[in-house]
């Protein structure tokens, strides 16, 4: 089998934070797995939410960073299509993380893996909107 090397870069991508409090820690940048193996990207959190909303993206290569998957409790949240047969990941917040869990490797899977958090705004009855740019003001991905 071919090693895998799996780019781990954590950005503490904090959307709508509320306090210095709110940010996304990891402790290892780096993993190395092989093909068809399974490999867990750990993703600790802090957050003045009582419900934070935890995202994942990848970006491989000079591509803009693609959704993965979010979770605002247990295994309760998104997954974008593309992902959902290999990608998984549940949040707990007693612990206050939310692993992601890639199967069945592939070589495709070598790329920079974000966490990212967006806390609840309490007390706000009206939906929020928050886009997410690339550098070329494309929109990556929009938060409802």
């Amino acid at each position: 089998m071919t090693p895998l090397f799996i780019s781990v870069l954590l950005a503490a991508m904090c959307l709508e934070c509320r306090a210095q409090k709110d940010n996304v820690l990891q402790a290892k940048g780096e993993e190395t797995a092989a093909e068809g193996g399974t490999v867990t990207l750990h993703c600790q959190y802090e957050s003045s939410s009582s419900q934070p909303s935890l995202f994942w993206y990848k970006q491989d290569g000079n591509n803009s960073p693609k959704f993965i998957l979010s979770r605002v409790s247990g295994d309760d949240g998104n997954t974008a299509a593309e992902f959902k047969e290999r990608f998984s990941s549940t949040l707990d917040s007693s612990i206050r993380s939310v692993p992601l869990k890639i199967q069945k490797l592939q070589l495709s899977d070598s790329a920079v893996y974000y966490c990212a958090l967006q806390p609840t705004v309490t007390g706000n009855t009206k939906t929020l909107y928050k886009n997410l740019w690339s550098k070329d003001n494309r929109i990556l991905h929009n938060i409802h």
